[in-house]
């Protein structure tokens, strides 16, 4: 194929994907009752997963520190036309989510052909593992971080006088943030498994580096999460743990490397 061939059928690949996005965005647009009463608007409310099962906990524990409140916030919208662009720029955020595996998919078709056959059977499975991350990342920002962070944030108050209002878009972009950024987060393996396949990544390199990791690990909980030490700890675990398990990853991709290496070798001096 010439390269204005490769673009044609990379034009075609990124047309399905978009049409599928298109798609679930009008799905969660019609839907709006679920969208916003149910999805978007839970963690704003008492009986939200998250704070049930954490109250639960407290009482079944005796810890206190697990009890979490109601959040204490009016959402309000203050521009005409505020609540019909949220309506669509939402929609268009879940389209965008649940599109996101087939637009992967999509890509990975485009890609695929261009592999080796070694490196074609190695990477069997990449979409299921990076969709089946992506939707562990979201359930986690979701239900962990997203409503750990709402919360703190709405009960934060300098003084008992003062009323939080928050207006949608703030809250919106809050809840999103957190969901999108664990799910991204949450790829660390597959991006680990990548940049071994090219030989960028070592797991003598991600040991050696274990202890910069952990710091980098802190900082991005920190950032994800709000000032809460119990917050930036349950989310911190989790990454932790996919660092431990990228390093796994990519001494199998070394291993399968050097095995098949040693493969060629042995066929070549055997045709010699």
């Amino acid at each position: 194929m010439s390269f204005i061939d490769h673009l044609e059928a990379l034009r075609w690949h990124i047309i399905r994907a978009a049409i599928a996005i298109v798609i679930f965005t009008l799905a969660a647009f019609l839907a709006k009752d679920f969208l916003f009463g149910t999805l978007i608007l839970g963690p704003s409310r008492a009986d939200f997963w998250t704070y049930r099962m954490f109250n639960a906990a407290g009482e079944w524990m005796g810890a206190a520190g697990l009890h979490m409140d109601k959040p204490t916030f009016d959402l309000q919208n203050r521009q005409m036309s505020g609540q019909l662009a949220m309506h669509i720029s939402s929609s268009f955020v879940v389209g965008l989510v649940l599109g996101f595996p087939y637009l992967f998919w999509e890509l990975w078709r485009f890609i695929k052909p261009g592999l080796y056959p070694h490196e074609r059977a190695n990477s069997r499975g990449a979409v299921f593992f990076v969709s089946v991350l992506f939707i562990l990342g979201l359930l986690f920002g979701y239900y962990i971080a997203a409503p750990l962070s709402i919360n703190f944030l709405a009960s934060y108050q300098l003084d008992a006088s003062i009323e939080n209002q928050i207006d949608l878009q703030s809250y919106i972009s809050t809840l999103t943030t957190m969901t999108l950024s664990c799910a991204f987060v949450f790829e660390l393996p597959m991006i680990v498994f990548f940049l071994a396949k090219a030989g960028l990544v070592t797991p003598e390199i991600m040991r050696l580096y274990r202890k910069h990791a952990i710091v980098v690990i802190l900082i991005v909980a920190a950032v994800i999460t709000p000032p809460d030490v119990s917050a930036q700890i349950i989310v911190t675990i989790p990454i932790l743990l996919l660092y431990e398990l990228s390093i796994h990853i990519a001494r199998i991709v070394r291993r399968k490397d050097v095995s098949r290496l040693n493969q060629e070798l042995a066929d070549n001096q055997g045709v010699a």
